[in-house]
């Protein structure tokens, strides 16, 4: 069972599946907040239902790249590739996590799981074959990547309206997986090129490469600011959202004067850090 347990762990990518959990919670609670309440039992089905939804997505991905994950070092010892999990076994986890994750997103209300399984098929079926393609599969998988704000927002909803603060959520996170992405691909370049992954903007660890980190996290400046601009973040969110974007534009400045590893390293773990910071100091702020 140990082994199992271990091996669904990698199959869904539990660290990833839980980042994403949780900043669909937090959009969760602010959309809460604009309604002046919160419904514990709703967020009990949204996180249970996000975790399923995000490992079916991530599952099918790996079925898909089961072969092409032999190749890389830091994949080959996943389930599929290396023969602990068999793919019929992969693929009806997938399913099943999949279509009861949905189920349980639609009964919260239509929207929420129109996005749900729009996510899906987006990041699993078109993101995942296109990254052998062209390096525009970052945008491509930037698209499901901020979706669960949206999801977790609208989700606090029985009948979700569209406004600024959801699109605002999902502009942010959107933004910030370019730095995010470019980076871990820069450090991973080598293993990636070994399963013919183009995800750096010139395919290359180039200046233009080490520029577009640059220039994408200088959108954060403008980005970051807008829940001030629009009246639901306070300054607290501005000035957090300024520290925090200067450190990022440091460390991609040095990757573009440097051309590195150890610099895009820095601007990988930057980004692991600056996303929940943003969303939890937008949560406080809003809810003070």
């Amino acid at each position: 069972m140990k082994d199992f347990i271990d091996d669904f762990k990698k199959l869904v990518k539990l660290r990833l599946t839980l980042t994403v959990v949780f900043s669909a919670s937090i959009a969760f609670l602010i959309g809460s907040r604009v309604q002046g309440d919160i419904n514990w039992i709703n967020w009990a089905i949204l996180t249970v239902s996000g975790f399923l939804v995000t490992g079916s997505a991530n599952g099918f991905n790996e079925i898909l790249e089961r072969d092409l994950d032999k190749l890389m070092t830091r994949t080959a010892d996943r389930p599929l590739p290396s023969g602990r999990m068999k793919t019929g076994q992969a693929l009806i986890l997938s399913l099943f996590m999949g279509l009861f994750g949905t189920i349980l997103l639609f009964k919260l209300n239509i929207l929420t799981g129109a996005l749900s399984a729009f996510s899906i098929v987006l990041y699993a079926f078109i993101y995942t074959p296109v990254k052998r393609m062209s390096p525009i599969a970052v945008f491509v998988g930037a698209i499901p990547g901020a979706l669960p704000p949206l999801i977790g927002y609208f989700a606090a909803f029985d009948q979700p309206v569209i406004s600024w603060i959801p699109i605002i959520l999902f502009t942010i996170q959107f933004v910030w997986q370019f730095p995010h992405f470019w980076a871990i691909a820069w450090v991973l370049d080598e293993d990636y090129k070994k399963a013919g992954f183009r995800l750096l903007p010139t395919t290359k660890r180039d200046k233009i490469s080490a520029f577009m980190v640059l220039f994408s996290t200088l959108l954060l400046i403008p980005v970051g600011l807008l829940p001030t601009f629009m009246g639901f973040g306070g300054y607290i969110v501005a000035v957090v959202s300024i520290v925090a974007t200067l450190l990022f534009i440091w460390y991609s400045w040095q990757l573009f004067i440097k051309l590195d590893i150890a610099s895009a390293r820095k601007v990988m773990f930057t980004s692991f850090f600056y996303l929940p910071l943003i969303q939890l100091t937008l949560l406080f702020d809003f809810i003070s």
